[in-house]
């Protein structure tokens, strides 16, 4: 008589031999199809005639060694130049709507309500100034860029980009997927640092974090583009004044890809030793950008969060460079003692006192640099007729007149060739830098990533003005 349980046992054997070879039999063919369905795409064989395949012909030019590059840096100035270019008119329009219109509005209401000079000047001139600056000047560009950067990416480009990129980011040591993370960085900073997820090596990941603030943000375009028309263009033929000032703007951010690759590798042979990883990047098919979905990601998870921590942390600046400017000690503003002390130091650097406190003042937002270095110039060089008062940020549409604020507060051809290597190399906004914590949870690498770029700043102008002088350039 048979076991029951034997029998029972014997029989779910069979079962899972049989399922398991139908289940084998079935992958197999599933890898095979797949197989020949690539070989079908790939090979062309010698009695057929070659098949068109659009994939294949497009990356045969996007990631060739001869037009690879070229291609990608035609595309990313077409971004950056529809960027600048199309937010010119809406930065125009809010600077009106913010600055012109409504400021003085609030002004002349906090007036007839009887708000004390004080408290009205920390409100009005200096924590809704710094908001209104940053939203006018930030807003536009970055609505339109990264919508821009994720219809590339949702096309299929950027890992194209990367896989370009590779080559030159593994002799650095560092992580071919961090060309990703750099473009981003021209957005900003902070976007550039998020976009460091797609690294899964952490060492890799932390050198893109640390090296993200030489990426030239959309904050740090309207200083360069300022300072080179009216410093760098003007000292040629006028035929020639727009493409030498392009040329200067085009060579600091070129500048900045440079010092990534140098920083990387720095990195990944001393604070952050180790063999930059191999990894297989899958080039996906191209395909159509989804628009709404582009609009949504680009717009909600990158611009108005961004934009909403740089207005929280450009409101208390504007809180400070008004009170700073407003109070006085022995005759003279807080504001005038710290340039005084601060001027030798910014000698050095072939820089000065104002520069170096704008950017101590404005590490929130590099957006309000320009408002306050002229706000600073016309305070400490006590210009009359300029300006809207003490701690009252403003900007103005004449070059010839910030130029002969400027040259009013001691600038040089040196001072602004410095100011624009500065631009490019110090410390990250304060934006940046709380997105780097949140990223890293460390710290010590919130520090360094602070610190270095900020040191070499300081090196880079040092030596460049002790050479001048030296040459007697200066």
């Amino acid at each position: 008589m048979s076991d029951p349980a034997a029998d029972l046992l014997q029989t779910a054997r069979a079962l899972r031999a049989e399922v398991g070879a139908g289940l084998h039999d079935q992958l197999a063919e599933a890898l095979y199809t797949d197989a020949a369905h690539l070989a079908d795409r790939a090979v062309t064989r010698p009695d057929e005639r070659p098949r068109f395949d659009l994939d294949r012909a497009i990356d045969r030019l996007v990631t060739s060694r001869t037009w690879g590059f070229p291609i990608m840096i035609l595309l990313l100035t077409v971004v950056f130049w529809i960027t600048i270019q199309g937010a010119n008119v809406p930065s125009s329009l809010l600077a009106t709507l913010l600055l012109d219109k409504v400021h003085p509005a609030l002004k002349d209401g906090a007036s007839a309500l009887g708000v004390p000079w004080w408290l009205s000047g920390v409100l009005l001139d200096g924590a809704y100034l710094a908001g209104a600056w940053v939203v006018s000047v930030m807003l536009p560009p970055m609505a339109i860029f990264f919508p821009l950067f994720t219809l590339l990416e949702d096309f299929g480009y950027l890992p194209r980009v990367a896989f370009n990129l590779d080559r030159l980011f593994s002799r650095a040591g560092a992580h071919g997927k961090q060309a990703l993370s750099m473009t981003m960085g021209f957005g900003c900073n902070a976007a550039g640092v998020v976009a460091t997820r797609v690294i899964d090596s952490p060492r890799e990941r932390l050198i893109a974090i640390l090296t993200n603030n030489f990426a030239v943000c959309n904050g740090r375009w309207p200083t360069l583009i300022m300072v080179s028309t009216i410093f760098i263009g003007s000292a040629v033929p006028a035929a020639l004044a727009g493409l030498v000032s392009a040329a200067a703007v085009v060579s600091v951010a070129v500048l900045g890809v440079l010092l990534t690759f140098a920083v990387s590798w720095f990195l990944s042979r001393t604070m952050l030793k180790g063999q930059a990883s191999v990894f297989s990047l899958e080039l996906p098919p191209y395909r159509p950008p989804r628009i709404w979905q582009t609009l949504y990601t680009s717009v909600i998870d990158r611009t108005l969060i961004v934009l909403w921590r740089a207005v929280t942390m450009a409101v208390p600046a504007g809180v400070v460079i008004w009170t700073i400017s407003n109070v006085h000690v022995g005759g003279e503003s807080v504001a005038e003692h710290l340039v005084s002390l601060l001027d030798g130091f910014g000698w050095l650097l072939g820089l000065n006192g104002v520069i170096l406190l704008a950017y101590i003042v404005a590490i929130p937002a590099n957006e309000i640099i320009i408002p306050t270095i002229l706000m600073l110039t016309v305070l400490t060089a006590r210009l009359s007729g300029v300006g809207q008062g003490a701690g009252v940020m403003f900007e103005l549409e004449s070059g010839n007149a910030i130029r002969d604020i400027l040259h009013a507060g001691g600038w040089t051809t040196l001072t602004a060739i410095n100011l624009m290597l500065f631009s490019l190399i110090h410390n990250p906004c304060s934006t940046t830098i709380l997105t780097i914590y949140h990223e890293t949870r460390s710290l010590k690498w919130t520090a360094v990533a602070t610190a270095l770029p900020l040191l070499l700043g300081f090196a880079v102008t040092f030596t460049l003005a002790t050479a001048a002088r030296l040459l007697g350039w200066a």
